[in-house]
């Protein structure tokens, strides 16, 4: 099967950090799905993971965590699914990932995709749909009905890919939704999204919300960046508030006042943890991109997908991870087809 993978850590515009390779087709077993990948989508964790190290690998190894493709076949464990069955899935940063025609994902992290979408735009939405609903309907206490009525939630990063549906599942949920962003299209994006208010994440956050009539807010989302909001955000949540967590600080945090005085919760997510840690309700991140399906093809939530490039190709995909290390994608770049 064609694939593209790396052996060496090295910097995006070295031909050798992505290659095209030829790859043995792996066979099902147990609760695996074989699936015939027809799109994938990038997300930081794909140039995280990429990043230059001086480690190398002992065989090709393939990244990709977002894929929409066929079921080709099944395992011996697995019920509820059938070779041609359309699926999508973010899949496991254990086993090989999503880069290549074929890939074996457990059953329990896939669902049927949504029937309103073709595979590039359902490429598009598994990572950032689990991890916005993770983060606010789990990890943080709200419903994801009627949860956010009542409550304000600032969304730092509106524009990205998890910001981009977790503003739609707020809004679904009843939450007044301020986003930021820094440019005219990132703002008109983050409005189409849903967001009543956008605010410019590049200046001071709290004259802005003023401005609007928010002396406090309820919750927070920090999908951008935890070290240089972390003070701003103390300051602006409201007693036993609460904010959710996506990337890794770069050094220690204070958790002390005034997050302790106010009793602010803090909400770590990383939507890789069930399956990298065999967790006991695996299942459930299948479930959730099930709801997604479900509000998609009713109406309730919209694509994400901004732009595709064609074929999934090592050229194609150095250029995805280029285009998202520069800091400025809006929505999701998808790639499709062999």
């Amino acid at each position: 099967m064609k694939a593209v993978a790396l052996t060496r850590y090295l910097p995006i515009d070295d031909p050798q950090s992505l290659f095209d390779v030829e790859l043995p087709t792996p066979a099902p077993g147990g609760r695996d799905l074989l699936v015939r990948v027809e799109a994938v989508s990038v997300n930081p964790v794909d140039t995280k993971l990429r990043a230059p190290k001086p480690h190398v690998e002992a065989q090709p190894k393939v990244l990709g965590y977002d894929a929409a493709g066929t079921v080709e076949a099944v395992g011996s464990a697995v019920a509820g699914f059938k070779p041609g069955d359309r699926v999508y899935y973010a899949g496991d940063v254990t086993r090989p990932g999503s880069n290549a025609q074929f890939q074996l994902v457990d059953a329990q992290l896939a669902a049927a995709m949504p029937r309103s979408l073709d595979f590039a735009d359902a490429a598009a939405l598994p990572l950032v749909a689990i991890t916005a609903w993770e983060l606010l309907f789990q990890r943080m206490p709200f419903d994801s009905e009627h949860g956010g009525e009542g409550q304000s939630l600032l969304v730092i990063g509106g524009a990205g890919g998890v910001g981009s549906i977790a503003i739609q599942l707020a809004r679904r949920a009843g939450f007044t939704v301020i986003a930021t962003a820094s440019r005219a299209d990132s703002t008109d994006w983050c409005r189409a999204m849903g967001a009543q208010h956008v605010v410019n994440h590049r200046q001071p956050l709290a004259p802005q919300l003023a401005a609007l009539g928010f002396a406090t807010i309820d919750a927070a989302l920090n999908l951008a960046d935890t070290d240089a909001y972390w003070d701003e955000l103390g300051a602006l949540l409201a007693p036993q508030g609460h904010v959710g967590l996506i990337v890794e600080p770069h050094g220690a945090l204070r958790i002390g006042d005034p997050y302790k005085a106010k009793c602010i919760g803090i909400h770590w997510e990383f939507m890789f943890a069930r399956a990298r840690f065999r967790t006991a309700d695996m299942a459930e991140q299948g479930r959730i991109l099930a709801r997604v399906a479900e509000r998609v093809d009713a109406g309730e939530l919209k694509g994400i997908r901004r732009e595709t490039l064609n074929p999934i190709n090592a050229a194609n995909l150095r250029e995805a991870h280029r285009r998202l290390e520069s800091g400025s994608s809006i929505g999701k770049l998808v790639l499709a087809g062999w």
